[in-house]
């Protein structure tokens, strides 16, 4: 075999043409789904982490059975159970006025998401909030804040400096996460090269999308180094 046949077998130069864009287009989607869940996801994980640091024990259980439900299920159930089983009470939800969103499945990909890296969220963040030192604490009372003010200037930038790498692996594993929506009719990435697939059966559609993600991934990890680095020379001053 010939290096240019070699070279064919995984980059055909014509089927690039036709699809090399719409894959593209899928990217962008995949980034977006991700993007906006993760986001979502943050703001709902801190107040989850909030409910299961709280005195209240209802709060604190509450908090915890929707961790333990969120972490423990697969996601794809969680997004067939909201699609396909959320999805069949039409009439309810035209009642209710929210039939438009339960009825796309790019809404209910986003809802799946969102629910599901915000209980990995909430975890991390929890343990960021608790490996702030007490002594910080009581130096904010000592200077009169209050706790309002000790919470947002004090504890949670400090919280959130510790919790970025593990913010950004729950990030990574998102992105790897994200192919699943195309089960689900959204053409993201992995849905336009399945779509790609089943016209042309040619397996380097394949390998082009596990070349994107692969590309997606080191960006965000060679971000997150960067972040890192920063973050720890300012720590360590």
């Amino acid at each position: 075999m010939s290096a240019t046949e070699l070279l064919q077998l995984f980059f055909d130069p014509e089927l690039f043409e036709r699809y090399g864009v719409r894959m593209l287009d899928g990217l962008l989607i995949t980034a977006k789904l991700v993007a906006i869940s993760f986001s979502l996801g943050l703001v709902l994980g801190l107040l989850l982490a909030l409910g299961r640091l709280s005195r209240n024990s209802v709060l604190r259980g509450a908090t915890g059975a929707y961790i333990y439900f969120f972490r423990g299920s697969p996601l794809l159930a969680q997004l067939f159970m909201l699609y396909y089983g959320l999805g069949s009470f039409r009439e309810l939800w035209q009642d209710l006025g929210l039939w438009w969103f339960f009825r796309d499945a790019w809404y209910c990909s986003l809802l799946a998401f969102t629910l599901n890296t915000a209980a990995y969220q909430a975890e991390i963040l929890r343990g960021s909030l608790q490996a702030v030192a007490r002594g910080q604490h009581e130096a904010a009372a000592a200077l009169g804040l209050s706790r309002r003010t000790t919470f947002f200037k004090v504890v949670l930038p400090q919280s959130l400096l510790l919790a970025v790498g593990p913010l950004g692996n729950e990030l990574i594993l998102m992105v790897k996460a994200s192919a699943i929506a195309s089960l689900v009719t959204i053409y993201d990435l992995m849905g336009i090269t399945k779509l790609a697939f089943s016209r042309t059966f040619d397996f380097q559609l394949y390998l082009w999308a596990a070349l994107l993600y692969l590309l997606i991934v080191e960006c965000i990890r060679r971000l997150l180094r960067r972040i890192e680095t920063r973050l720890g020379r300012h720590l360590d001053t």
